[in-house]
């Protein structure tokens, strides 16, 4: 039988400087399923403690099998069979996105498997979110303290993107 089909299936590492920015900007690949070996998730490591014990209720709700708090990707994570999601250095407006965007450009100019998100809904490749109720629903259960922030600005449930670069 081919190597190809005898490969394992990648895990998948979401860079989310925020948390409420996995879900905001990468739902569609967090909700699914059968594609991915394990799921994990890197937060910006200087989070209030409040702000990580917050994230870390994600796992009551959805099936993830890391959550780290820190300001790099570990190095053992850096393997061409791995798919990152990395906030686009480009279309993001907030520091902390671009900083952690511009660290998942050099790992797609080396040659990694990247995907860029976008939590500002002004990046050219943003659609609509098929079953936008169930996003909502996932945010105000892991998120209750920010619901006001989707509360009238629709935006962070509606809708999501993704791009991928080719050099």
């Amino acid at each position: 039988m081919s190597e190809l089909f005898q490969q394992s299936k990648p895990d998948l590492i979401i860079v989310a400087p925020h948390p409420d920015d996995e879900i905001i900007g990468c739902y569609k690949y967090l909700t699914s399923t059968d594609i991915y070996a394990k799921k994990g998730i890197i937060y910006s490591g200087d989070l209030s403690n409040e702000r990580k014990e917050t994230a870390l209720k994600l796992k009551n709700h959805i099936h993830v099998d890391m959550q780290l708090f820190q300001n790099h990707v570990p190095q053992t994570f850096i393997d061409p069979k791995n798919h990152f999601l990395f906030p686009d250095p480009y279309f993001e407006v907030h520091p902390h996105h671009r900083s952690w965007g511009f660290q998942g450009e050099t790992l797609a100019r080396n040659g990694y498997n990247v995907i860029f998100y976008s939590v500002n809904m002004n990046a050219p490749y943003i659609y609509e979110v098929p079953k936008p109720d169930e996003k909502k629903k996932l945010l105000d259960k892991v998120y209750p303290d920010q619901k006001d922030m989707w509360r009238y600005d629709h935006k962070y449930f509606l809708f999501e993107g993704y791009n991928k670069w080719i050099f």
